[in-house]
Order: structure tokens, then C-alpha cells, then sequence
């Protein structure tokens, strides 16, 4: 008779192999991270390993996945909301996700450095397709949305949202340059807060939106991560 599957005691096991290697992942690079160094963490033999995941690769896309899930659980209920307009909803979203962020503020940028390791190129890279998959068709609904309303002027919902995700993705990266120079003194906290002053305005002509009525990031949280 064949073996019955316990779902539940599957699911424990394999989170625990997902929790260790997020934890290493905390303080190394993904190349200094071995399927060992995670047997290791929780006295597993290779074999459960394998038993959950193909590959180390695989367990990357696993951390990825949890990680995604977090901030999906703060953007779809303001997403799905049938009171919020469109302009409402993206700028919702922006802050949300801000504030996802800053509940973590001392484990962000305990990582920051680890996680900007050219070692850890491939893990960014992978983040930033999840991303892009996530979130372009969750912008594509608010825009297909604001076109309805009046309040954005475009003709291609679904290319604008691409073009959106890619922007912020990029907002992402000078932020995390901005962050150092910022600890380094720099720059100015007036010179980044101009910066995604600029950000915002390229959303609002992008969507053909209404000036001043997104805010990619607000002064609080700018001044939270730069202060």
C-alpha cells in the first residue's frame, strides 16, 4: 500500500527548511549559504532536504515566494476595495508598502549591506521578476480603473502598468544608493526628499494624472529612513 502523505506535518517540515534559510540569508551572501549550513541549522539529513526541494535554487524561490506573500497581504485589500478611487488606491498602495518597510526598519537595514553583495545578484534579480509579475497586473487593474474615473489618461493600461513596476523597481535602487550616501553625508536630506518629489511627478505624467496627486513616498517615512 502506497505511504499517505501527511499534508500537515509537510507543510511544518518544509517551512522550517524555508525559516533557516532566510535567517542565513540575513547575515550571507546566497553563494555562502550551502543546503549543509541549512541541514546544519536544523539537524536534517540531506534526504528530508530533497525530499521538499529539487535544489538549493528551488529553496531561493521558496524564501522569494514568503516574501512576496508579505507584501501582497498589505496591497490587495486596498486593491480590492470598491470605495477608494484609482488615485487613492495606487497612492495606498505606495504608502503601504512604505509602511511594510518601516515595521521592519532595524532587520531592513541590518541586511542592506549583505543583500547589495554582487554575490547576491542573482537573489535581487529573481525578487525583482517576482515583482514585476505580481505587481503589473494588480497596477493594470487600478489604471484600467482611473481611465474609468477620468482620472488617468492613457491608452495602454497593461503596458503603462509594466512601465510603472520598472520605474518604482528603479526608485528601489536609488533609494538604497541615497540610504548610503545619506550615512555617509552626502547628500542632504532636501536633496532626497527633491528626488522622489521628481519620482512622483514621472507617475503622475506617466498615468497623465492630475499633479500632485500621487505620492510615491511621504515626508514621514523619507524621514524615518534618511533623518
Amino acid at each position: 500500500m502506497a505511504r499517505t502523505l501527511d499534508v500537515a506535518s509537510h507543510a511544518v517540515k518544509r517551512d522550517a527548511f524555508v525559516d533557516a534559510a532566510q535567517r542565513l540569508l540575513l547575515t550571507r551572501s546566497y553563494d555562502q549559504v550551502s543546503i549543509g549550513d541549512i541541514l546544519g541549522e536544523l539537524g536534517a539529513s540531506r534526504g528530508a532536504f530533497y525530499h521538499y526541494f529539487d535544489s538549493k535554487s528551488a529553496l531561493l524561490d521558496a524564501v522569494i515566494d514568503r516574501m512576496i506573500d508579505g507584501a501582497v497581504g498589505v496591497i490587495l485589500p486596498i486593491v480590492r476595495d470598491p470605495e477608494r478611487s484609482a488615485t487613492r488606491k495606487l497612492a495606498d498602495v505606495f504608502a503601504g508598502i512604505g509602511r511594510f518597510k518601516g515595521e521592519r526598519t532595524d532587520l531592513v537595514k541590518g541586511i542592506l549591506e549583505v543583500w547589495l553583495a554582487d554575490e547576491n545578484a542573482i537573489v535581487r534579480d529573481r525578487l525583482k521578476r517576482r515583482i514585476r509579475t505580481m505587481l503589473v497586473p494588480v497596477f493594470a487593474t487600478i489604471i484600467e480603473q482611473g481611465i474609468a474615473e477620468g482620472e488617468f489618461q492613457t491608452s495602454s493600461p497593461k503596458q503603462t502598468a509594466a512601465t510603472l513596476v520598472s520605474l518604482m523597481l528603479g526608485v528601489n535602487d536609488v533609494a538604497l544608493e541615497l540610504y548610503f550616501d545619506r550615512l555617509a553625508g552626502e547628500v542632504t536630506l532636501e536633496e532626497v526628499e527633491r528626488t522622489f518629489e521628481a519620482y512622483s511627478e514621472a507617475f503622475e505624467r506617466i498615468l497623465g494624472a492630475r499633479p500632485g496627486s500621487l505620492v510615491l513616498t511621504d515626508v514621514a517615512t523619507i524621514r524615518q529612513w534618511f533623518g
